[in-house]
Parts: C-alpha cells; structure tokens; sequence
C-alpha cells in the first residue's frame, strides 16, 4: 500500500479551505485578508459620501468571495448615511421581531448594558435564516465598545461545506430542513419596550445546502438558532445530524475573530456566513446600528 505523507491532506485542505483562491482582484477597492479561509478588511472606500457603482460591485463580489468585509478607518455613519450605503445592494430587511426605530425601522439598535436581560446574537446563527427570503447580508457599525471583550465570530460555510466527505456532502443536498423562530424570538425584546402577545413568528423550509448566487459555491445552510429539523427523517435521526452539523461548523480554523475598535464597520454575507456575538463585557455597555439587505429565497443547484 502505498503511504501518504502525514501532511498531505492538511495541506489538500488547507487549499481547499483558502479564501485566497477565490477572485481577489478588484479595481476600485483594496482589501487584505485577516485569515486565509474568511474575512478581508477593506480600504480605498469612504462610507460617508456617495459610493461609485464600480465600487459596489467590488464589493458585492468581495462580500461573495470572502464571507465579511471589515472597515476600520470610518467616521461614525447618521443612519441615513447607513441606509443609504446599505440600500445600493437592494431593498432592506426590517426585523420580524425586534424593536423598531420610529424614524427608520430598518434600523436595528444593538444595545447591551448592565441591566440588559440578553445579548443580541449570543448563538451561532445567520440572520433571521425562518424567513421565506433570508436576508442576503448584514452591515454593523459599532458606536461605542465596552473596555474589553465583546468581539464577534465569523465562520465559513463554504469551507464548512468543503471540509465535509464526498458521501456527506450528496446526502446533504438532496436534504431540506425547517427553521422555526416562535423559540427564538418570543419575549425576546422585552427589555426593549416590545409586546409581543399578539404576533406570529416566521417559519420556512429550506436546503441545507445552498448554493450562493454570486459565487456559485455550495454552503451549509443550517444553525443552531433557527434550524428545528431536517425533513423525511426520523426526530433521533434529525438531531443526531443537526448536533454533528452544528458541532462542525464551529470549527476554529473556519472562523475569524472580529476584536471592535469604535466605529468598526462589519459586513457580512448571511448566505455563506454564521456569526456570534460574545457577552463578556457585561455590565460594560456595547451599542451600534445595524441595517440588513433584503435577500431571495435560498436554491441549490447542482450544476
């Protein structure tokens, strides 16, 4: 039998994994990858005034490529100036659940304090994946940072979904799941002043996995928030796959650590993306704004 060398197949996977092999040549922006499977910071953009059509192509392509785009170096953005820049991407998502903002419900305000009862996004998740048309991404600029802690962790589910056997990932496509919210989202907002007695929560069915429309690549599409079930299988059944999925994708060498510096700006893609927010700054306060793009109802293609 023929031996391999031990590192063979780390490196196999570490290429497979690389977000450098994907299209990194953009004409209007530049960008520098924080690690080699997900995340770029980006530079040559200035979010306050009027942002080129070429520029948000790049962009747009970028956010596909590489799962999040970081911008260090923005003044503190009006949430007209957020919306604005937001919208060149397409319509906006507005919450299901969360408190509006009476001027702009688009807005979303995280904002977490010493008498806060939870943390936004404390659970892996990709944003509010129960609607029928998931959103497509997420843009938050954190306005003031605690003294420590409280950074955010993205992970790939593109490499998620390439680190899986050839046998797991047929399976897998020929799967859909449920992803319910009513858990999730009830009472959630409380604290924020929001009733919630009279509302219904959204449910959708899903692939779990999806193909993204700008790449072309395959992710994973399940998490641990929203996900209830995966369908035509037995409830053991189900679970045992979900556990093992949900365990998976939070590998380390899939993510990147996201450490806010005051008016940080971070943009993710929610179609190839999970993300969790950590609360270990408490009593410390966390605020920021956040508005999220309106996206279409998840596919998966084979070819």
């Amino acid at each position: 039998m023929e031996m391999r060398p031990l590192h063979e197949g780390k490196l196999d996977r570490a290429q497979t994994l690389s977000n450098a092999r994907q299209d990194t040549v953009y004409d209007t922006i530049r960008v520098t990858p924080v690690t080699r499977v997900i995340g770029v910071e980006v530079e040559g953009v200035d979010l306050t005034k009027p942002v080129s059509a070429a520029q948000i192509d790049d962009l747009g392509r970028a956010l596909a490529n590489h799962n999040v785009l970081f911008f260090r170096d923005q003044p503190e953005l009006t949430p007209e100036q957020q919306i604005s820049f937001a919208k060149r991407f397409g319509p906006l998502h507005v919450h299901p659940a969360a408190a509006k903002n009476e001027d702009h419900p688009e807005l979303f305000v995280i904002h977490t304090h010493g008498e806060s009862f939870v943390n936004n996004g404390a659970d892996w998740h990709t944003d509010v994946s129960c609607d029928e048309e998931p959103p497509l991404g997420t843009m938050l600029q954190i306005h003031r940072t605690p003294s420590s802690g409280g950074d955010t962790l993205f992970a790939n589910m593109y490499a998620a979904y390439d680190a899986l056997s050839e046998k797991m990932k047929a399976f897998l496509c020929d799967c859909q799941a449920l992803h319910e919210s009513e858990h999730a989202f009830r009472d959630r907002y409380s604290d924020k002043g929001v009733t919630d007695d009279d509302m219904s929560f959204p449910t959708a069915i899903h692939p779990v996995v999806r193909t993204h429309p700008v790449s072309g690549r395959q992710a994973l599409y399940v998490n641990e928030t929203f996900t209830s079930t995966i369908l035509d299988m037995e409830r053991e059944e189900s679970d045992a796959l979900l556990t093992f999925l949900f365990q998976h994708m939070k590998r380390p060498e899939f993510q990147v650590r996201y450490q806010w510096r005051e008016n940080s700006i971070a943009f993710w893609d929610n179609r190839c993306t999970q993300h969790l927010a950590m609360w270990d700054y408490w009593p410390d306060e966390r605020y920021g704004h956040r508005v999220t793009v309106a996206g279409d109802r998840p596919f998966h293609r084979t070819n």
